[in-house]
């Protein structure tokens, strides 16, 4: 799924780029003073280009009123699925539906298979698929769970396959409790395409931090991720990649926006448009395609490619469990939950403890900004976090329970 590592990069190197980074995020940054984010797992800092775009967004409504749609669709939204479709490795920007979030996605493909249908999926998908899963359970869709920790997922999965006759398939690429990477995915999509089963691969923790190739993946795979998070593009920037040939699926969920040709009436069956159109919905808030074309565009003029983002990830993240271990932290009930090898592991570490969710309450009040999933404090560092910024972060942690 990944390229072999590069030579893993110093503590020079990542202070170059923090530092070469850091004055295109003064407008986020700058009012945090002395403030040390360590979320890029969840909210990133957005860079100042992005403050642009969202005035553009503003501008171009009230410069063109309704008429601001057409520029939407045919400027704004095309090269928002072009830059997008480049970092996930695919030459079908076309194909990429577009959302405010990737839960109305998901739910307009879980609404493309027959009531009563069988869905296979892990124990460690994040709530927008979760939550959505065992409530569609309550009535008419049948959920199956399978741990998705290792080791032999890939085994435990596909015997779930085979035993229950699944209509689809749900998991991460990139587990969003521990930061471990699927490293199974390419046997699963192999033995998925072989029984011909549908699968959705949730990719908002490996979008733009795990350099993908998703045009290799063999079978019909739905691709969904956003900007929320590693993209830095901020909400309502969400998109699902459709398998090539997605012209079976008939979502039941759907909006007037999926079928533009039809607008004139008279057709009394329900059409779709082509590629990624067939999963819009309805009328949205262009800003955050706004947004999201700025700061991939920055990105790529400041060579932030995937690869280049995810070496960063993997020695800022390497930093992170070489001061846990130097400040002891296990021996104070703070384990590490992610995985120690690189390249098993996403853009944040998850320490594991107890009193999680109060350590997040102490680290603010200190001025270290992270979040908590249940037991686990996940520290997610961005491209613009010095090595300074990591130590001091760890001894304050150090320092709140009770390490030295």
């Amino acid at each position: 799924m990944r390229s072999d590592a590069p030579t893993p990069l110093s503590r020079a190197d990542i202070d170059a780029l923090a530092a070469r980074l850091r004055p295109h995020y003064r407008r986020f940054l700058d009012p945090l003073g002395d403030d040390i984010l360590l979320t890029a797992h969840s909210h990133q800092a957005w860079p100042d280009v992005s403050r642009a775009a969202h005035l553009a967004a503003w501008d171009d409504a009230a410069r063109l009123i309704d008429q601001k749609w057409s520029k939407i669709l045919g400027d704004v939204l095309p090269e928002f699925q072009a830059r997008v479709a480049s970092r996930l490795g695919s030459a079908r920007p076309a194909d990429l539906a577009i959302a405010p979030n990737t839960h109305e996605l998901v739910y307009r493909l879980a609404s493309c298979f027959p009531h009563g249908a069988t869905v296979v999926t892990t124990d460690s998908e994040f709530h927008s698929l979760s939550r959505q899963l065992a409530r569609l359970g309550e009535d008419e869709l049948r959920v199956v769970e399978v741990a998705a920790e290792p080791p032999a997922l890939a085994k435990r999965l596909l015997a779930a396959v085979d035993t229950h006759r699944p209509d689809w398939v749900a998991l991460s690429m990139v587990l969003f409790t521990t930061a471990r990477v699927i490293s199974d995915l390419p046997e699963i999509l192999h033995g998925l395409a072989e029984r011909d089963v549908p699968v959705l691969i949730d990719a908002y923790h490996s979008f733009n931090v795990v350099p993908m190739n998703v045009d290799n993946w063999p079978g019909s795979v739905f691709v969904t991720g956003g900007g929320y998070k590693y993209a830095q593009t901020g909400e309502g920037a969400c998109w699902m990649l459709l398998p090539e040939d997605a012209s079976g699926y008939r979502p039941r969920h759907t909006g007037w926006f999926a079928a533009f040709d039809s607008l004139a009436g008279g057709a009394n069956a329900v059409s779709y448009g082509p590629g990624g159109q067939r999963f819009f919905g309805s009328t949205f808030d262009p800003s955050g395609l706004y947004r999201g074309v700025a700061v991939l565009r920055w990105m790529d003029e400041q060579g932030l490619s995937p690869e280049v983002l995810c070496q960063h990830a993997q020695a800022r993240t390497q930093l992170i469990i070489g001061a846990a271990d130097h400040h002891h932290l296990a021996d104070h009930g703070c384990r590490v939950a992610s995985p120690r090898a690189a390249s098993e592991r996403g853009g944040f570490v998850a320490i594991e403890r107890a009193d999680a969710a109060e350590l997040v309450q102490r680290l603010r009040r200190a001025g270290v900004h992270t979040d908590a999933r249940g037991p686990l404090l996940r520290l997610g560092p961005a491209p613009y976090t010095s090595s300074d910024d990591i130590e001091r972060a760890l001894a304050i942690l150090a320092g709140l329970v009770g390490a030295r």
